[in-house]
């Protein structure tokens, strides 16, 4: 059969299930309301990216099983957060899920071994805080879905050049699988990557989770099969500005399980007002230019991968650094003002319980 027809037939698949989902959701109230947190103001269906997990599913009822223990993985941490969506989990079940689900994914990258037990804990810990980052970054509308493009297309491209022959790289996964899951991506930023208000769905942490760990294993694959772990630059824009946010809350002394609204993208969305698909565009094409830009400028050698690197994380904190020195006075006034509101709701009732 042909290709175009296979992934075209793929295509439909992928946006009937995903219509199908959103009766269910509409149905049985699968929702997200908004909280102080979001950069939403309306009711919004949930979990609508739960059609990266269905991908998987999808290519591997095609074109085989390949990678059983990292469906597996996906299919864990998937279901977890999307029991999460519906109704909330205590954060040990969530964190535990996640190293479970990691530590599949480890064995399906044939990297559990007792001999190196200290790297693989350390790789751990940071793919499942670098998992719980992207699921962080999820907060206005197109981000998530733009963001995983802007990840996925540099991967599809060296493993594209690999599978063609290319000196340089050799294939790290089924070039086949990048494909599926850019196109659920693009059946998803189809409901999502819309103005304010738009939205017809949320991704959801099924959506934001399940995407983290299928860039992580394809990411994983990459770095194991190159030696060069240079490779996560493909997820350095939500790592820098992820990181630095908790680091500038941690200075603040405050609970880092508390929803907040401090990320540099909420703070364009909410306090500068700028457009949803604006911000999400911005953060992608910024992370795209980097990822061709270290694939197509950047000589391949280690030295100069990691010189590209540690220049593109000062640049960027540069940049996130002296956003917040100018514009963060914004949220402290944004903080305030609920204060204000919260002061008064509280007198008018004293008031009232007096006169009564």
């Amino acid at each position: 059969m042909n290709t175009c027809l296979i992934y075209g037939i793929i295509f439909m698949i992928l946006l009937a299930f995903e219509l199908a989902y959103f009766k269910i959701a509409d149905k049985f109230n699968i929702i997200d309301k908004p909280n102080e947190r979001s950069s939403h103001s309306t009711v919004v269906l949930r979990g609508g990216g739960i059609i990266f997990l269905l991908s998987l599913w999808i290519w591997s009822a095609y074109f085989g099983f390949q990678y059983l223990w990292a469906l597996l993985a996906v299919s864990l941490i998937a279901g977890v957060s999307f029991i999460d969506d519906i109704c909330s989990l205590p954060d040990s079940v969530r964190l535990v899920a996640q190293f479970i689900a990691m530590a599949m994914m480890f064995y399906q990258l044939d990297i559990l071994h007792w001999d190196m037990w200290w790297i693989v804990f350390f790789a751990l810990i940071v793919c499942v805080g670098a998992s719980n980052v992207i699921n962080f970054m999820d907060g206005v509308n197109g981000i998530t879905g733009a963001y995983a493009m802007a990840s996925l297309i540099p991967l599809a491209i060296l493993n594209s050049n690999a599978n063609l022959g290319s000196n340089l790289l050799g294939g790290f996964v089924d070039q086949s699988l990048v494909y599926v899951v850019i196109l659920a991506d693009l059946v998803f930023c189809l409901f999502n990557f819309r103005p304010k208000s738009k939205a017809k769905c949320f991704a959801g942490d099924v959506g934001s989770i399940g995407v983290a760990y299928i860039l992580l294993f394809m990411i994983g694959s990459l770095i194991l099969s190159t030696g060069d772990v240079t490779f996560l630059i493909f997820l350095l824009v939500y790592g820098v500005d992820g990181c630095l946010t908790i680091i500038h809350r941690i200075m603040l002394h405050e609970n880092l399980g508390e929803a907040h609204r401090k990320h540099a993208y909420q703070l364009m969305a909410n306090e500068l007002k700028i457009g949803h698909v604006k911000v999400a565009t911005l953060y992608a094409l910024l992370q795209l230019a980097i990822s061709l830009g270290f694939i197509y400028l950047c000589p391949n050698r280690v030295v100069a991968h990691w010189i590209y690197l540690v220049f593109a994380i000062v640049i960027l904190a540069v940049i996130y650094v002296l956003f917040m020195l100018k514009y963060y006075h914004l949220h402290e006034e944004y903080l305030a003002s609920l204060k204000n509101i919260d002061y008064d709701t509280d007198r008018q009732k004293t008031d009232f319980g007096t006169i009564q």
